[in-house]
């Protein structure tokens, strides 16, 4: 029997693989002719071999193989053998995370023959049904904004989905309705992650990783000019809370939950942003920390007073910093 799993959803698909799994063991219970196969670099012999070998404890065998479009070769002897295979007994489970080339041969042969299942990135009302499903798998409710808040937060990433359900789930306890409220001191927005990973990138000159995560941001659908306003308002952030580590640490106090909590209410910052901007801005100088803001305070000011358009500021700021 052929399977094959596929699709940018990695979540869903690794749920699907599992429960294959766990289906398989609760018939065979050695687990013993269960097998795991990196094709990438397999020669298909192999895989051959221990298909026809009879198994020891006359257990259907279940084959997992990943990588198989990896792997040029394999692919090739696989549809040699098509005729083989596809009466084969054994269970051959096949899976490709992400894109996939639908001329690929191997991939049309497998659409014909195998049992398939196609996982897609889920939108609109089917992402917001498997948000109350999740939240109900674990015996609480999500009340509507709350809903569409996380998915603004987080988008369609289900990794993220459910770490964020999980920690929700948590924190309300006995309290079981998760409001939008809820949300506003737990979850960080995917978008303030990302700015905190492109401003690593640019002060320290990987050039490469800053164009690529602010590139991601803008096939997003978001703008330039928000990209870059949101860089120099982070940066900001950063340099106030130096500033106040440093009056901090002269007085011989310490900056603790309580106060950067505090803080992190002045500023308008979610908690954690807060937490990170700290562990951030400890890896500069003071002195760089300004000198970096004042760059990007100045392109700022250069755009919005006409003098630059933003992609040219774009490549400036990476390049100069």
């Amino acid at each position: 029997m052929l399977l094959f799993l596929y699709g940018e959803d990695t979540y869903r698909l690794g749920q699907k693989i599992n429960e294959i799994i766990n289906g398989y063991k609760k018939i065979h219970h050695s687990g013993l002719d269960l097998k795991f196969l990196d094709c990438k670099n397999l020669d298909f012999r192999e895989f051959k071999d221990e298909l026809q070998t009879t198994s020891m404890f006359k257990e259907r065998k279940l084959f997992i193989l990943e990588n198989v479009f990896l792997n040029s070769e394999f692919e090739k002897n696989f549809l040699d053998s098509k005729n083989f295979l596809k009466e084969s007994k054994e269970i051959i489970l096949i899976y490709k995370k992400g894109e996939i080339n639908k001329k690929n041969s191997l991939f049309k042969f497998l659409i014909k023959y195998a049992k398939t299942q196609e996982f897609k990135l889920l939108e609109g009302a089917a992402l917001k049904r498997w948000v109350r499903r999740e939240v109900e798998r674990y015996g609480a409710e999500i009340d509507f904004l709350a809903v569409e808040q996380l998915i603004n937060f987080t988008g369609n990433n289900l990794w993220q989905l459910s770490n964020e359900i999980k920690k929700l789930v948590c924190f309300k306890a006995s309290k079981k309705i998760i409001k939008a409220e809820d949300l506003e001191l737990l979850v960080v927005p995917e978008f303030e992650q990302n700015i905190f990973k492109t401003i690593d990138a640019v002060v320290s000159k990987n050039k490469r990783k800053a164009f690529f995560l602010i590139y991601k941001q803008l096939k997003k659908g978001d703008s330039l000019l928000y990209i870059l306003s949101m860089i120099v308002s982070q940066v900001r952030n950063l340099l106030i809370i130096k500033e106040r580590y440093e009056l901090s640490m002269r007085a011989n106090l310490q900056i603790d939950n309580l106060n950067l909590n505090k803080l992190s209410k002045e500023l308008g910052m979610h908690p954690y942003v807060a937490k990170k901007a700290l562990w951030q801005a400890q890896k500069f100088s003071l002195e760089k920390l300004r000198k970096i803001f004042q760059k990007f305070f100045q392109i700022d000011f250069q755009i919005k007073t006409g003098q630059i358009d933003p992609e040219t500021a774009l490549t400036l700021l990476v390049a100069e910093i």
